[in-house]
């Protein structure tokens, strides 16, 4: 694979020019390195650059995580319907393919793991059958590799094969899986057991005598075995590995059992490879226990006793999770009884839960040195486990069990712990923090396995143990304690009642601005999480509930001044300056509280300006999310209340907002148009200047050129077209509407933004103005529909098609639809519209089709015709069907956690993508406000009709309409006290 040496070292360049601290420098090189993306070879000069070893290892790290990315993004997919733009060139794939496994294994080993996930990318698609030369070729070096004593290079195969049957974990199961299983076992079981079991005697032959420098690679190659493994056995139990259970079984026991040198065990190599051990016992006790009861008394002891056993090793930590797992799952099981007695459980929670609850000092380390990290496994849950929490896990799985014996003996513990501290509060602090956590974890979750087991009493326990926490004077003293009773506060906030909440908040306000960043996170998060907390509430007069919010305006206005200016301080501190648990209570705080005066231009002053910062280097998604929810917010809300306000908002936002679009800060820009959408939705025609420059903007075809940009401008087109509908007469803006429209509805990545913006359109404009190009919005609608027959794309047609009825009336939408084609309209009817019309969703859409459908039934000269009859009952029956349907649905109210719209925009990193504002968003527009009832308006508008033609209707009724559809509609009818006679 030769690339010209040029082309590397300008990849080089380009790669070291994007580490640069100065941003233009940095975002030219981005732009070049994107331009050059979709050149064919850039994929073979990145591989090319990432195995040059006479190029700098940054950049060469820099080029295999692109090219990784780069596969992952672009390598054909067997069933994707993208562009063939948008795949790597057939013969750049088969070049890569042909080479990377050999550059893997001479790359250095940062490079190799990324090599190894970006074969696994490709592998994911060509696997096994466009690629039968991979797994031989790994296989084939495997053995040269083994036969040469080649440790290393036997555990660059093993990483690539641990990539390559990464896919056959947590995947659902399909006969193509198996097939594909089938052959990786065929070709791969057995080599593998060869190669551990010669690696095992390896490293008994050698353990006692060689440095850990030297058993490094062999404890490393066998994890790799064992994550292998996993991967094998991870769909069903192989007929293999059950032949050959003894021989792993036996060797995994080895590994648990045997001890080490003390310079080998402190290594961390050892404890590595148990922790894989350990994972694989507890797979074969979830998915395979009958096959493995034979194996799981001794194992359980050999596990126990890993657990109680002295050590140094830096890896015991991920070695106890993993452990304590595998005898949380089996104290679960019906083999609960190993834990049963009285000397075992005390066993257990005296020597495994206990001593992992308490605090490490490798805790207060990452309390003090990584803030965001320790709140991230400790608050949020991540995905790795910490010790604390598996030791509680354990817990709740005696507890499901043993109920009252684990009560017994936590109840006691606690005791205990607060009995140390109250001797010597400050050297003991650490005791009540594990007694604070020991309760969290028992009853945190009521009514789940091993949940609410009443080891204290609760308001005691919260008034004399929670409280003084809170209310104390040195409320800057042991922060990590201080800590764990905020996240008390937080795991127990739907219990706490609401007036001893508010009371408490002004002490927990003041934790917003203590010197540590985990504590004032933690008090923001309690504050966040409060007030989201829903009650369920009956509906008067109905059989339904639903949640609402406990806590509303009224009740934090009095402390919405203070939190805000204690959360405004804490942004300013060291490392909080763009802390998004502090900026998404912000957000909540201005989103729920009326506020005004003064507080109002500080506070939007403040968030500008941190607007203006983190545009330097847009690098925390989740704070620059929340840091434009709290602009909507205090936008929103202040603005709808006081108009005023409006021009200290266009003067704050305008300059950084323009700033975003100058320099091209793309992070930015699909927020920046839904905080200008906002802005002009407040305002007052007619518009200033700068609204008509930015709408001179919107209406440029480069402007839509980014499809994660589209929402956002269709919001604000749509905020322009309410206010200024009749500027479409000027400077030729209509036609340059409809030919971004004609390009947004020619992809089904963009349609959806295409209705969005032809229905804002129809709702807005006068048929004046729209009638001249009314034919050409139908033909480029139609030519799409005769390839793009999909549900969504018909529904949406649907309704606009409605929207045209109910606005202009069912006479022009079809004589509009006709002048294309003669009789077209009746066409789509008889197609589409009543075939789609009882799959609408949107209760909104709903109403609209459900009105419009009914107007056409009843105005139209097209069903009114005789001939018609049979189309006519066919669509009667499909609004009854929609109708029906919406009323089963009713019923059905959405029951919310507490989470609200504003999580599940989290991003996790920044590929440029819309994010929808919640505070910024407004209501959808109603063309129908006066119409109430859509069935009220179904049957009175049936019976008028039929009263001027008595007895046409019925028999039609009768033979085309469903009999379930009829006795709906007598319901209606009879509900209503209207007749169709």
């Amino acid at each position: 694979m030769e690339v010209p040496p040029e082309m590397l070292d300008t990849l080089a360049g380009w790669f070291a020019q994007t580490l640069s601290p100065d941003a233009a420098a940095r975002r030219a090189a981005e732009q070049s390195l994107a331009a050059a993306a979709a050149t064919p070879g850039f994929a073979l000069a990145l591989l090319g650059l990432a195995s040059s070893p006479r190029h700098d290892l940054q950049a060469r790290l820099a080029a295999s995580v692109h090219f990784k990315n780069l596969l992952r993004r672009r390598w054909p997919k067997p069933a994707d319907d993208a562009d063939d733009a948008d795949h790597l060139p057939p013969n750049d794939c088969v070049i890569i393919k042909t080479h990377i496994l050999q550059l893997l294994l001479t790359a250095p080993p940062l490079i190799q793991s990324q090599l190894s996930e970006a074969l696994a990318a490709a592998a994911a698609s060509d696997f096994p059958a466009r690629w039968e030369s991979l797994l031989p070729s790994i296989v084939s070096s495997l053995g040269n590799a083994l036969s040469a004593g080649d440790v290393p290079a036997t555990n660059s195969l093993l990483a690539a094969a641990v990539s390559l049957f990464s896919r056959f974990r947590n995947v659902f199961d399909s006969n193509t899986l198996r097939i594909d299983l089938k052959y990786c076992l065929d070709t791969f079981a057995a080599p593998l057991l060869e190669v551990f079991l010669s690696t095992s005697r390896r490293l008994q032959a050698s353990a006692a005598a060689a440095s850990p420098l030297e058993l490094r690679p062999v404890f490393e190659c066998l994890r790799l075995c064992c994550e292998i493994f996993y991967s094998l056995n991870s769909v069903d139990l192989p007929e293999f590995f059950e032949d050959h259970m003894r021989e792993w079984m036996t060797e995994f026991r080895a590994f648990l059992t045997t001890s080490y040198p003390p310079p080998v065990e402190a290594d961390g190599a050892p404890d590595a490879l148990r922790a894989a051990v350990c994972d694989n016992l507890q797979l074969y006790m979830e998915k395979y226990e009958e096959e493995f009861r034979a194996y799981l008394k001794e194992f359980v002891e050999a596990v126990w006793g890993l657990l109680m056993a002295p050590t140094v090793s830096p890896s015991r930590g991920q070695l106890a999770v993993t452990a304590i797992r595998f005898l949380t799952t089996v104290a679960e099981s019906v083999h609960h009884a190993l834990f049963g007695t009285p000397d075992a459980m005390k066993q257990i929670c005296d020597s495994v839960v206990v001593p992992n609850l308490r605090l490490r000092e490798e805790d207060e380390e990452l309390f003090e040195g990584n803030w965001v990290e320790y709140v991230r496994r400790d608050a949020e849950g991540s995905d790795t486990d910490t010790l604390r929490r598996a030791a509680c896990r354990l817990l709740r799985g005696l507890a499901a069990n043993y109920r009252e014996q684990v009560a017994v003996l936590v109840s006691a513990q606690v005791q205990q712990m607060l009995a140390a501290y109250a001797a010597d509060r400050a050297n003991n602090w650490k005791e009540k923090d594990a007694a604070i956590y020991l309760v969290i974890a028992l009853m945190q979750k009521p009514g789940a396995t091993g949940g609410g087991t009443p080891v204290v009493d609760m308001e005691r326990f919260f008034a004399s143990v929670i409280v003084p926490e809170l209310q104390a004077p040195d409320w800057e003293s042991e922060p990590m304690l201080k800590a764990t009773v905020l996240r008390f506060l937080k795991e127990f906030k739907d219990q706490i009642p609401k007036a001893t909440a508010l009371a408490l908040l002004p002490s927990v306000t003041r934790f917003l601005t203590h010197e540590s960043n985990v504590v004032h996170s933690y008090a923001a998060i309690f504050i966040e999480n409060l007030l989201i907390t829903k009650d369920v509430v009956q509906v008067p007069g109905v059989n339904v509930v639903t949640r609402a919010s406990r806590y509303v305006a009224a009740d934090i206005n009095s402390f919405a001044q203070q939190i805000i200016q204690s959360l405004s301080k804490a942004l300013g501190y060291p490392d909080s300056y763009e802390n998004p648990y502090l900026m998404k209570c912000l957000m909540r705080v201005l989103g729920i509280a009326t506020i005004a005066g003064q507080v109002v231009h500080e506070i939007t002053a403040r968030l500008v300006g941190i607007l203006m910062e983190v545009c330097n280097n847009p690098k925390n998604p989740d704070f620059n999310h929340y840091l434009f929810e709290a602009l909507a917010a205090v936008i929103g809300k202040a603005g709808e209340q006081d108009p005023a306000l409006v021009p200290l908002f266009e003067a704050s936002l305008f300059p950084v907002l323009q700033r975003i679009l100058v320099e091209d800060i793309s992070e930015f820009w699909p927020y920046s148009f839904q905080i200008f959408a906002q802005l002009v939705n407040l305002s007052r025609p007619p518009l200033s200047q700068n609204y008509m420059q930015l709408f001179g903007v919107l209406l440029s075809n480069a402007t839509w050129d980014r499809p994660p940009c589209v929402p956002a401008l269709v919001r604000l087109l749509r905020a322009f077209l309410r206010k200024i509908p009749n500027e479409l007469n000027q400077e030729g803006r209509l036609p340059n509407i409809l030919v971004i429209f004609r390009s947004l509805v020619s992809r089904s990545s963009t349609e959806d933004s295409a209705f969005y913006m032809l229905n804002t359109l129809v709702e807005n404009v006068g048929l004046d103005i729209i009638n001249p190009h009314i034919s050409e919005i139908w033909s480029a609608l139609f030519t799409r529909l005769q390839t793009r027959q999909a549900v969504k794309f018909v529904n949406s047609l649907v309704v606009v098609m409605s929207l045209v009825s109910v606005k202009y009336g069912p006479g022009v939408l079809v004589s509009s639809v006709d002048t294309i084609q003669p009789n077209l309209f009746t066409t789509i009817l008889q197609r589409f519209w009543i075939p789609n019309l009882k799959l609408i969703k949107g209760s909104l859409e709903i109403k609209l089709t459900a009105v419009a459908s009914t107007k056409l039934l009843c105005e139209s000269a097209v069903l009114l015709d005789a001939a018609a009859a049979q189309t006519w009952g066919k669509l009667l029956d499909s609004i009854v069907t929609l109708l029906s349907r919406t009323e089963q649905d009713g019923v059905q109210q959405e029951q919310n956690d507490g989470a609200d719209a504003v999580d599940s925009q989290r991003t996790s990193g920044y590929s440029v993508s819309f994010v929808r504002l919640q505070y910024a968003g407004k209501s959808e527009d109603d063309l129908l406000k006066d119409i109430n009832d859509p069935k009220q308006f179904l049957v009175t508008s049936l019976a008028s009709l039929s009263a001027q033609s008595p007895g046409r209707f019925g028999p039609i009724i009768e033979q085309h309409v469903d009999p379930a559809n009829k006795s709906a509609l007598l319901q209606l009818c009879a509900a209503y006290n209207a007749n169709i006679v």
